[in-house]
């Protein structure tokens, strides 16, 4: 597909080639190395192509803005519509992942390939469907923000590859083996610097050493004389009978493969993209408390080690670089707790709630809120941005905190993040909104160290998400839906407030 035939080219070529360079990455603060540039322009066609083939391994993925966060207001009469365009913007970037990552011979040969047959039709596409949730939501009588500026993409440049990273080789080991070197080629996907066994990550630098992680963990806010100091634990299982699918009823309602990525369940046991109010109550619990109906899901954790998963050559799983073992975990606790401000209000039914960002590498950490650590120091180190490699003895912990203020009114909102909030530094809900029980969760993996030497990373494990995320540690998230029955809602809040531990 390249169009670079000539054996040699002009110095205006040469120039012109460095000025496409610059353009293909969109005008997005992200800047290549000018591969091109030259105090020399008698630079032979074998030069040229080799400093091509460089700058096309640049480019890692495709960062595009996220629309659905944007969308505050959206009239009830068109959310169906909407969620569903959103779904379509989704699908658009992972194709257009797939497009970049299996192309890159054909980005050796023709600098603009990337905007020309990459990024160009994607914004196209994504104009036409912006446009349609324009005209559904207008159709429903709401107003509207332009959202045209957020039909353009990016291309991120790849994050090179730390030798050092993660304390070096401090696990020692092997590596000659295993995928350490991109691993399977996976259909072309693999991809320069990004390492992994479908090449979109981890690399070496998404993972630290905890023994030399920096201590972070800050002091919890004072409690006040009207604190609600109880807790409740619900026990649900660890997914131990493989409850998975690649949905998300909440974001992506009536969307098959919604997700672009596996998620584990636990809790109720119906829960898919056609799930509704009307069928959560019918679809029975995993929880040992059988009024708890609430669904618990989140992505799967996978161990890059060359195994075929079920989910190999299927959606969600291999066809969108999500590959591997998936690791079940070993211990899954889920507790509700208190505020140090003062009481809670009982959950309304059906809340939804979304902590994390899956697309924290394309939209920033605003909303990132991962939480990676070892049993041993959860107390004095938690991670975002990187995944720990543990020493022997130890476990791979992940942990969410949800948000624990509520508007008092909406059960959800058109971002899925507006009618919830974060409390302050000091536990307090703030505009208005009322404490409710927070959510936490804490699941523990056995998982095999890492190995990380000159550059490279072996036995790699990581999140699920969608592929032009690249795997990387903060992208994890925690999904819920209160589907609480003959008023355990009310018992959460109450055994709470009273500061006792009940189950």
């Amino acid at each position: 597909m390249g169009r670079n035939t000539r054996k040699r080219r002009s110095s205006m070529a040469n120039k012109a080639i460095a000025a496409s360079a610059a353009l293909a990455l969109g005008g997005g603060g992200l800047i290549w190395a000018n591969f091109y540039a030259s105090a020399h322009e008698s630079q032979n066609s074998s030069q040229n192509q080799t400093k091509a083939a460089t700058a096309a391994a640049q480019v890692a993925t495709i960062s595009c803005p996220d629309v659905g966060q944007k969308l505050t207001n959206v009239p009830s009469g068109a959310r169906s519509g909407v969620d569903r365009e959103l779904a379509n913007l989704d699908k658009q970037i992972t194709e257009a992942y797939a497009r970049l990552a299996s192309t890159r011979q054909a980005q050796t040969n023709d600098t603009g390939f990337v905007q020309n047959a990459i990024v160009g039709p994607l914004k196209d596409k994504r104009t036409a469907t912006i446009d349609r949730i324009r005209i559904n939501i207008e159709r429903s009588g709401g107003q509207v923000q332009d959202l045209s500026k957020l039909a353009a993409c990016t291309t991120q440049a790849a994050q090179p590859n730390a030798g050092e990273a993660g304390g070096g080789d401090q696990n020692g080991g092997d590596q000659n083996g295993g995928q350490q070197n991109g691993g399977q080629d996976n259909g072309g996907q693999q991809q320069a610097g990004n390492n992994g066994q479908a090449g979109n990550g981890p690399t070496a630098a998404d993972f630290v050493d905890i023994t030399k992680a920096q201590a972070n963990v800050k002091a919890k806010p004072r409690k006040s004389r009207n604190a609600s100091t109880g807790t409740f634990t619900t026990s649900c299982g660890v997914n131990a009978n493989k409850n998975y699918n690649t949905d998300n009823v909440i974001v992506a309602p009536g969307v098959t493969n919604g997700a672009h990525h596996t998620h584990d369940y636990v809790g109720n046991q119906k829960i898919n993209a056609f799930s509704s109010n009307d069928t959560f109550l019918q679809g029975g619990t995993s929880c040992q408390n059988k009024s708890d109906l609430s669904s618990y899901y989140w992505p799967v954790l996978r161990l890059q080690d060359g195994t075929q998963e079920f989910d190999q050559n299927q959606d969600g799983g291999g066809k969108e670089g999500n590959v591997g073992k998936i690791l079940t975990a070993k211990q899954a606790e889920i507790k509700y707790v208190g505020s140090p401000a003062g009481k809670v209000v009982a959950m309304p039914q059906f809340l939804r709630i979304i902590t994390g960002d899956a697309k924290t590498t394309t939209n920033g950490l605003a909303n990132a809120n991962a939480h990676w650590s070892c049993t041993g120091f959860e107390n004095k180190v938690q991670l975002t941005e990187q995944y720990p490699i543990c020493p022997q003895g130890s476990s791979v912990v992940r942990s969410f905190a949800f948000q624990s203020c509520w508007d008092g009114q909406n059960a959800d909102s058109a971002n899925h993040r507006s009618h919830v909030a974060f409390a302050d530094a000091n536990g307090r809900c703030q505009n208005g909104f009322k404490a409710i029980p927070q959510l936490t969760m804490r699941l523990v993996y056995d998982v095999p160290a890492p190995v990380i030497q000159n550059g490279q990373v072996k036995n790699a494990y990581a999140v699920d998400g969608f592929p032009e995320q690249l795997h990387k540690a903060a992208t994890d998230h925690d999904d819920f839906i209160n589907i609480m029955t003959n008023n355990l809602a009310n018992k959460i809040a109450n055994c709470v407030n009273t500061g006792r531990s009940c189950k």
